[in-house]
């Protein structure tokens, strides 16, 4: 059974959900493990379990002092479980978080090929799109 939990940094599923990010969202790419972790101390941690093992993974981290304003990142979930619902329970648990924290605005920067997933979760593209990692992103934010 898949459950999604809340970490910080000092809990022992952290180095897999870091071990994630890398082999998920880094190493296709070419970009050096650790590469976006300067967030993670400052970030509010969300991971989905199954039997010990942490198999997807999002970060929000805050963008204001109020914490009103935050960034959805480092969304990953493993290659052998995509498909299965895992990205919209982390995305579910992250906003059911937000809202009862009062944050108004979640935005992303969302990859070509997730764009659609997160405009299903209730998110608005806004301005042109852009490159960042050699690959082509959109702004999208939700309003809370």
């Amino acid at each position: 059974m898949i459950e999604i939990q809340q970490i910080t940094t000092s809990d022992t599923l952290y180095a897999q959900e870091k071990e994630l990010r890398n082999k998920i969202l880094l190493r296709p790419l070419g970009i050096p493990d650790h590469a976006w972790e300067m967030h993670d101390e400052k970030s509010w941690h969300f991971v989905a379990v199954e039997d010990g093992k942490v198999i997807g993974c999002v970060i929000l981290v805050p963008l204001d002092g109020a914490n009103t304003k935050t960034q959805l990142m480092q969304m990953a979930v493993d290659t052998n479980q995509q498909g299965k619902g895992i990205g919209k329970l982390l995305v579910k648990e992250l906003l059911a978080f937000s809202h009862s924290m009062g944050i108004k605005e979640i935005a992303c920067h969302a990859r070509d090929n997730a764009a659609l997933f997160y405009k299903s979760l209730g998110f608005n593209i806004f301005g042109a799109p852009f490159e960042e990692v050699g690959i082509q992103h959109y702004h999208m934010r939700k309003e809370l």
